[in-house]
């Protein structure tokens, strides 16, 4: 019989025959794998079915005025914020919600309720902390209402006395509040003790807007410490008053520079504006010394960010300051800054600091989408790691490629969540998975891949798959604690770097990649936006892998069968059997190694399981085959290595 007649005739009867061939033997169901349904609804004028927002688009704005004082030796904040609130929704509003993070630290709070006995991550036991809000005003020009509000955990609704009408009307809110700063703030926030004075981060510093959106309505998840943020964008202008020998940092652009700065350190500043080497600001000497100390008792640092979804910032008498030029696309620049006690100022350390900014912005920057704000800043103290739109907050304890992986963390989140606005409280892998994909991308770039090391899938996929695994669709806060890291960063980007790598190609990827991120950049996506958004630029069907990998928690086992001959002689090539043996569909790749050292590969699409979960295919060889390979660069997380290579008998 001719090859070719026999192979056709051959993939016939398989055709037939494979479910009775493989349905006692394997976990793979093609229908359910390749399911027609996925999408639970059509696209809109609000969000198309091609992953972007749509001509009828809203999302409501909320510009904050700010004024605070930090009273350094109770450890207290005093504050004031005026918030004008936008109502772009085809709605009328009755009432409004805004988040009260600081609440999280009451003793009452459902945080401190549902924290175990032994503590954890989050926990701030024996911490008496929360708003003291003092007034709740509705202000109309110069005159000023007080508010009908309730607070309830850490969140409060106010009851407006008229609906507030959509398509643009807003509403002004005055809030007066203190609290205390925590020592230990739920690894977002902070206070810690140096040989040179405290060092402030301080974060969720003001009563916060909810996001109201056409998906939920009003967001208003409590704040339990896992789950991170949802907010709304806007203009902020802030005041930050404190001792004079305090410095400030913070998100945006200082606007009072020559009522604060000594006209040393103002010099210095401009240098490093021109500078793509670290320029000091203000040295270990100066820090010892106190160099630079202002003679007023008070002094107020004024800051202005625009198009931002939050601010945060850092005051210490401990720091250390040197600063580098960003160069960013287009010719654009902004400026890279780090402040650290002098305890951390190691060559192998904070030291660096600057040059690791300015090297994983610039990165991000020409890979993805330009930084959008004047001054990036990473402040070295007992937050672990923590990010804030300008601002970064990053263990003093770091070193070498510790410190690198977490400043180049912390400011990858510029992109996901702060200029792709996702919903941190219900999908953290939104953000935190697709800023562990970009930066393992920037880890190879940065310095000759100084601090890059290739992934081995199958070691990290064993992670995926213990007893207590959880699909990525979690909210963190249900998510078992031990598994948020695999769960909501290693998973997800796990994920991206497949379909990057093994299912579209890097080229593909990428651009649908800066599709999605250009078409929902300093707006509200969700994931079914995103998958969208993919498919649609890369011209692939992936409801598969969206399926698979987030959805559900479906395990990759692809396998090596077995080899036959036509008509038994060798010189006629070969007929490999492969399977897929679980859940997860993917594509192939198999190496043939044939008697005498010869070699080739065979790549297979996706669609060779759309058949059921055995596949053969003819190999040209023309020697007996001595072993055959299937993931033979080991790319995939297999979740049995033991039947990846077939040898010959």
């Amino acid at each position: 019989m001719p090859i070719k007649r026999w192979f056709l005739t051959m993939s016939c009867l398989i055709f037939i025959c494979v479910n009775l061939f493989s349905q006692d033997t394997v976990n793979y169901d093609q229908h359910e794998a390749f399911a027609p349904i996925f999408y639970p609804a059509n696209g809109d004028e609000i969000r198309t079915a091609a992953g972007t927002p749509g001509p009828e688009y809203w999302q409501n704005e909320a510009d904050y005025s700010i004024k605070a004082d930090l009273d350094d030796v109770n450890q207290k904040i005093s504050g004031s914020v005026n918030i004008t609130y936008r109502n772009n929704s085809p709605e009328q509003l009755p009432f409004l919600w805004l988040q009260l993070d600081q609440n999280i630290y009451k003793p009452d709070s459902r945080a401190q309720a549902a924290t175990a006995v032994t503590g954890g991550r989050y926990a701030n036991l024996g911490f008496n902390g929360g708003y003291d809000i003092e007034s709740v005003a509705l202000l109309n020009g110069e005159h000023e209402e007080k508010a009908n509000y309730s607070i309830s955990d850490t969140r409060m609704q106010i009851l407006l006395p008229a609906p507030l009408k959509g398509h643009g009307d807003s509403v002004k809110i005055r809030i007066e509040y203190r609290f205390g700063i925590p020592e230990r703030g739920s690894d977002r926030m902070g206070r810690m003790e140096t040989n040179y004075g405290w060092v402030y981060e301080i974060a969720q510093w003001y009563p916060r807007m909810c996001v109201y959106d056409n998906v939920q309505g009003w967001n208003t998840l409590p704040y339990l410490g896992a789950g991170e943020f949802y907010l709304e964008y806007g203009n902020y202008d802030f005041s930050i008053t404190t001792a004079p020998n305090q410095i400030v940092v913070a998100s945006g652009e200082l606007m009072n520079p020559s009522e604060v700065l000594s006209t040393e350190q103002r010099s210095r500043l401009e240098e490093a504006r021109k500078s793509d080497k670290t320029v000091t600001i203000r040295s270990e000497r100066d820090v010892k010394n106190q160099s630079g100390k202002r003679s007023k008792n008070r002094l107020t640092w004024h800051y202005h960010c625009q198009r931002a979804r939050d601010v945060a910032w850092a005051a210490s008498t401990a720091f250390v300051w040197d600063a580098a030029r960003i160069n960013l696309p287009d010719g654009k620049k902004s400026l890279a800054m780090s402040v650290y006690p002098p305890e951390y100022a190691l060559d192998s350390g904070w030291k660096r600091s600057t040059e690791f900014v300015k090297g994983a912005i610039e990165h991000y920057s020409k890979k993805w989408f330009p930084f959008p704000y004047p001054v990036a800043v990473n402040v070295a103290g007992t937050v672990a790691g923590m990010e804030y739109p300008g601002i970064v907050f990053c263990s003093a304890f770091s070193q070498k490629k510790s410190l690198w992986g977490v400043t180049s963390h912390e400011f990858g989140h510029t992109w996901f969540p702060m200029i792709v606005g996702s919903n941190e409280r219900k999908y953290p892998w939104m953000d935190e998975g697709f800023n562990t994909f970009i930066n393992s991308v920037a880890d190879k770039n940065f310095n000759h891949s100084e601090f890059y090391e290739p992934p081995h899938n199958r070691s990290r996929a064993t992670r995926f798959f213990q007893p207590y695994s959880e699909g990525i669709m979690t909210i963190p806060d249900v998510t078992n604690p031990r598994y948020l890291a695999a769960n909501a960063y290693d998973k997800p980007a796990m994920g991206l770097e497949l379909l990057r790598e093994q299912i579209l190609g890097e080229e593909k990827f990428d651009n649908a990649f800066r599709y999605y991120i250009s078409s929902w950049a300093y707006k509200h996506p969700t994931p079914w936006d995103f998958f969208h958004a993919i498919e649609n630029y890369s011209g692939e069907t992936l409801d598969w892998f969206w399926r698979g990998w987030f959805l559900n928690n479906w395990r990759i086992d692809q396998a090596v069968m077995d080899v036959d001959y036509p008509e038994s002689s060798p010189a006629n090539g070969a007929i490999i059997t492969i399977e897929n043996r679980e859940q997860l569909p993917m594509p192939v790749t198999v190496e043939v190694k044939e008697t005498g050292g010869k070699t080739g590969r065979v790549k297979l699409p996706v669609e060779v399981w759309m058949h059921g979960p055995v596949w053969k295919f003819f190999y040209p060889s023309t020697r007996k085959i001595e072993t055959v390979t299937i993931d033979p660069d080991k790319v995939l997380p297999d979740n049995n290595e033991s039947n990846n290579v077939w040898t010959s008998r």
